[in-house]
């Protein structure tokens, strides 16, 4: 049965100040439902030899993570880095199970490689046609393969900011809140935080009306869609844009090198 308010805020109390056991799977169990409803809007389809339960246990870790890291001194409501933990955690148990095949990630970074040098190019975002006659593919291709970006999860929030094949990625959400974080990191944090915000700033509309609709309100592409009039593709194409530009804004104003 889910905490009253003043339960709910109680238990914070005991597991925050006196790291109690109890409240802390009080707090787990509370906010369960997370779990559930983030995986089902994150994957609508499963990839062959992947179970529900697969995710959804998966997602648990990131719930966890996100109980025993949270501050709720901190100006950040608990469900919203809940879901970006519980997300992280569901694209890190799919990335580790390798379900998308070589040859279309080699396309997908391709395509990504392109954008970018376009975009540094001209000084503004390339179009479809453009990028498609930069690639030596058609129009239609180009739509496909930003669908299948956005499906398959390449570009994310959560991952913005990655260092290059082989390395680590510096994950964002792991910068809302983390008790053990010292005051360098803290600032270091803040500071990312800023940029990226930034980043968004500068998005063109539809694109920045996408991030907040599916980072900050949880809506799904399709939800998305209804809002904005345009189909599913579409708000998957208007999702794997924004991630290229502000991967490709981060960067620059970060020094991290490309994927």
């Amino acid at each position: 049965m889910p905490l009253t308010p003043d339960q709910l805020n109680k238990a914070w109390q005991e597991f925050k100040v006196f790291r109690s056991p109890n409240a802390r799977v009080e707090l787990i169990n509370h906010y369960a439902y997370l779990v559930k409803i983030t995986s089902g809007r994150l994957v609508t389809s499963l990839p062959n030899g992947l179970e529900r339960e697969d995710l959804i246990s998966a997602g648990v870790v990131g719930l966890i993570k996100a109980v025993d890291q949270f501050d709720p001194t901190r100006d950040v409501k608990f469900e919203t880095y809940a879901i970006a933990l519980i997300r992280g955690a569901i694209l890190e148990m799919l990335r580790s199970e390798d379900w998308v095949p070589r040859s279309i990630r080699e396309r997908l970074k391709a395509l990504d490689r392109a954008m970018m040098s376009l975009e540094s190019r001209m000084g503004r975002p390339a179009t479809e046609q453009e990028v498609a006659d930069d690639l030596g593919i058609t129009r239609q291709e180009v739509g496909e393969l930003m669908v299948r970006m956005g499906r398959t999860n390449v570009y994310s929030l959560d991952d913005i900011l990655g260092t290059g094949d082989g390395e680590e990625s510096v994950h964002f959400v792991d910068m809302l809140a983390d008790d053990s974080s010292d005051t360098g990191g803290e600032v270091e944090g803040r500071e990312i935080r800023r940029l990226l915000s930034e980043g968004v700033d500068k998005l063109p509309e539809r694109e920045r009306l996408v991030v907040a609709l599916y980072y900050s309100e949880g809506l799904t592409f399709k939800e998305i869609g209804k809002v904005l009039g345009v189909s599913e593709s579409r708000v998957y194409q208007l999702h794997t844009q924004a991630m290229s530009r502000l991967r490709n804004f981060m960067r620059q104003v970060v020094g991290v090198s490309p994927v």
